[in-house]
């Protein structure tokens, strides 16, 4: 098991998660980054340093045949540093959107819901 301590100061509080501290700021928990807007659910695709790949399914109504189709939509998201080590290729993870951080990048990772096993 991973050790994790929390201390709490005047100016915000630190994860410690085997001898690393949180100091990203654009960790919507510990930095300054404001996460708003739409929260998506998927599953993890590929794991890139500080960034996530998330793919999800969703149904899409197509008028001329009456009928609905499954889509698929991809998604990149920003990893904050004290959830980097947990997450990886093929979790559950939900997102939320934050400003744009790059040129693909408009969402934060939030939290992890499910493990690889399926």
């Amino acid at each position: 098991m991973k050790k994790t301590e929390v201390k709490v100061t005047k100016e915000k509080s630190e994860i410690v998660v085997q001898g690393k501290k949180c100091f990203d700021r654009d960790c919507p928990v510990h930095g300054s980054l404001k996460s708003r807007g739409r929260t998506f659910e998927g599953r993890v695709i590929k794991k890139f340093h500080k960034r996530i790949t998330i793919e999800f399914e969703r149904m899409i109504y197509v008028r001329k045949y009456e009928r609905y189709a499954k889509s698929r939509t991809k998604l990149h998201a920003r990893v904050p540093f004290c959830i980097e080590d947990s997450i990886k290729v093929g979790d559950l993870v939900r997102i939320k959107e934050c400003r744009p951080l790059s040129k693909i990048i408009h969402f934060v990772v939030i939290d992890k819901i499910g493990d690889t096993s399926k």
